[in-house]
């Protein structure tokens, strides 16, 4: 038996940037003290979700990997605490800028850098003006707990996604998220849709997702809005839930798993084994030839 506690978080985000950090410090304790081992935070935490709008002053949010002062702080917190710990944050990198996960281990080393591979673009969510697509591909991290795929937002979207990081070993998956209402069209809920998807991952892989969406209302300078629906959630194997966050409440959710029966059962499914690679070349152009 190999057991891992996992939680996710959630919490608004204001432009008292310490008091952001400070906010998801005071999660991951919260989560730690109820014996998590692995503790997911929102997308792009360390500031609102500054791409409701196309402000060029906000690039100057980002920073290097190498070095950056975000990434040191949770860093030295997960040494202390004992805690997997990814840290998604604004990176600069040259004259490039990307939307990315430190994965920090249980010891506090960080273990490499995943970049957002698939980009959004719509009102609310003007996420191509500030980054460019991931150049990394997939990541999956041999932790102190387990192996470990994580993806970015937009990227919980695309089955290829979970099924690449479930290929290269993963044993759960986990997704920082910001998510909410869309100001085209303000009487449309993605909630149930958002969450049903990453489920299905959890099923056809048979392996625990993780999800973790910011809260609260947000303005951006040129008055749009949007309102983030939380709904953070953890998934079993399955697809069925574990625990679901509320709306609009901070929440620290946990939840176990034992990896060794679950991969004992996903390989009794043989749903990898019966994989027909050969024939999924649609997949591999943008016009499904």
């Amino acid at each position: 038996m190999r057991t891992v506690t996992v939680a996710a978080t959630q919490f608004a985000c204001s432009w008292d940037l310490p008091a952001n950090l400070d906010r998801a410090e005071a999660l991951i304790r919260q989560a730690a003290a109820k014996g998590a081992q692995v503790v997911l935070i929102q997308e792009l935490f360390a500031a609102p979700y500054f791409c409701i709008e196309q402000l060029p002053q906000y690039f100057a949010l980002a920073a290097p990997m190498r070095g950056n002062p975000l990434i040191a702080r949770f860093a030295d917190l997960a040494r202390e605490l004992g805690v997997v710990l990814p840290c998604s944050y604004f990176e600069k990198a040259g004259q490039a800028f990307f939307n990315s996960v430190a994965m920090i281990d249980a010891g506090g080393r960080v273990l490499g850098n995943y970049r957002k591979s698939h980009i959004p673009q719509g009102p609310g969510y003007e996420e191509k003006f500030y980054f460019s697509p991931g150049d990394t591909g997939y990541k999956v991290w041999e932790t102190a707990v387990g192996k470990i795929g994580v993806g970015i937002c937009w990227d919980q979207w695309f089955p290829e996604c979970a099924r690449s990081m479930a290929l290269m070993g993963a044993e759960m998956l986990l997704y920082p998220t910001a998510i909410g209402s869309e100001p085209p069209a303000p009487g449309y809920d993605s909630q149930p849709h958002w969450e049903i998807c990453m489920r299905g991952h959890a099923g056809s892989n048979i392996m625990p997702v993780i999800a973790s969406n910011r809260i609260g209302r947000e303005v951006a300078p040129g008055g749009r809005d949007v309102t983030f629906y939380g709904s953070s959630f953890i998934s079993d194997h399955t697809g069925q839930l574990v625990a679901k966050a509320g709306r609009d409440a901070e929440e620290v959710l946990v939840g176990s798993f034992d990896l060794d029966a679950i991969a004992d059962l996903r390989a009794s499914w043989g749903l990898f084994r019966d994989r027909r690679p050969e024939t999924y070349g649609a997949v591999t152009g943008m016009d499904g030839r």
